[in-house]
C-alpha cells in the first residue's frame, strides 16, 4: 500500500555534523512590514526550546537533553527552525567529549547564524522530573494577569480577518478606567492592565502551517484597552501569515502607536512544532524583561 500527500513526503536528515544547515532569516524583513520603529522592537529575547536534543559520548552512547537557546531581539537574523531541526539532528550520531562541549558547539553555530551572542543551556531530565522549585528553569508556570478568552461571550459573531485589524483595539470606557484606578491599578504614568490569551493563532510564511499560542501583555498607559476589542485584535491574527517574532512586534507597535504606553511588554509562548518551540518576548525597556519560562501546553 503507497502513502500519498504530505505524510508521504521524505525529508532528508543529516547523519552527520552539519552546521551549514541553519538557515539565516532576516529580521528585517518583517520589521519592514510592519512598518513602525525598527530600533524599538529590538528590545527584548527570543527564547526557542528544544525537546529532541540528542549526540554521542566518545564510547558511543546517545545522550539526551532539552535545550533553552536565548536569542536577542537586536540580532540582525533569526533562524528558520526547520533548518534548526535539521542541524540538531546532524548532531545526533556526532561524538563529543562533555556536555560542555555540545553547549559550546551549538553556542558558536547559532551565534554566527543569527550574528549575536547566542545563550545555551542544556537541561538533565532527571533535574526536571525531580525539581521542586523554579530553579530548574524549565518547571510549567501560568502567566500572570486576566485570561480574556471569554471577554466576547454573547457578543455575536467574529468574523474571520485576513490580517490583523489595529482599528479593533478600542480604549476602556471612563466609567471602566475609573474602576481600574479606583481598584488601586494605578502606576507611574498610568493604569497597570496585564491581560493573556490562549487562543493566538497565525499560520508559518513558509509552510502555511497553523502556529498556536498563548499571548501576555503589560502595559502601563493613561488609557486602558478593553478586553473584549483586545480578544478581537488576537483573533484577527488566526488567518495571518508571520514568523512567531513578527507576530509579536506586529502586537507591541500597534499597542504602542494606540496607547502610547509608558511600560509595555508582549510576550508569545507558542506551542512546539518539530520538536521545537519559540517564544519572542518585547519590552520597552530592557529592565521589563522577564525569565523564560514554559507553559502547560508546551
Amino acid at each position: 500500500m503507497s502513502i500519498h500527500g504530505v505524510l508521504g513526503e521524505i525529508t532528508s536528515y543529516p547523519k552527520t555534523y552539519q552546521p551549514d544547515t541553519l538557515f539565516a532569516i532576516e529580521r528585517k524583513l518583517g520589521r519592514d512590514a510592519i512598518g513602525w520603529q525598527a530600533d524599538k522592537l529590538a528590545v527584548g529575547m527570543d527564547w526557542w526550546h528544544a525537546f529532541e536534543v540528542s549526540w554521542l559520548t566518545e564510547q558511543g552512547i546517545s545522550q539526551v537533553a532539552i535545550a533553552r537557546f536565548g536569542i536577542p531581539a537586536r540580532s540582525p537574523y533569526i533562524v528558520e527552525s526547520k533548518s534548526l531541526k535539521l542541524y540538531l539532528n546532524s548532531l545526533n550520531f556526532t561524538e563529543f567529549a562533555s556536555w560542555q562541549a555540545v553547549i559550546d558547539t551549538i553556542t558558536s553555530n547559532l551565534s554566527a547564524c543569527v550574528g549575536a551572542p547566542v545563550t545555551v543551556e542544556l537541561f538533565e531530565l532527571d533535574a526536571l522530573t525531580q525539581a521542586t522549585d523554579s530553579t530548574s528553569g524549565l518547571l510549567i508556570s501560568q502567566p500572570t494577569g486576566q485570561c480574556i478568552d471569554q471577554a466576547l461571550e454573547g457578543s455575536g459573531k467574529i468574523e474571520l480577518l485576513a490580517d490583523p485589524d489595529a482599528s479593533l483595539l478600542q480604549p476602556l470606557s471612563s466609567v471602566d478606567l475609573e474602576h481600574l484606578k479606583s481598584a488601586d491599578l494605578v502606576a507611574q504614568g498610568g493604569v497597570q492592565q496585564q491581560f493573556y490569551s490562549n487562543l493566538l493563532r497565525s499560520n508559518c510564511p513558509v509552510t502555511n502551517q497553523p502556529d498556536w499560542g498563548t499571548l501576555a501583555i503589560d502595559m502601563v498607559s493613561e488609557e486602558g484597552v478593553d478586553a473584549g476589542s483586545l480578544l478581537r485584535y488576537i483573533l484577527s491574527y488566526r488567518q495571518h501569515n508571520g514568523f512567531h517574532e513578527q507576530c509579536v512586534e506586529q502586537v507591541f507597535a500597534d499597542l504602542s502607536q494606540r496607547f502610547n504606553p509608558k511600560k509595555l511588554m508582549v510576550r508569545a509562548w507558542y506551542t512546539r512544532r518539530g520538536g521545537i518551540d519559540i517564544n519572542p518576548c518585547r519590552v520597552s525597556a530592557i529592565e521589563l524583561l522577564p525569565k523564560p519560562s514554559r507553559l502547560v501546553r508546551q
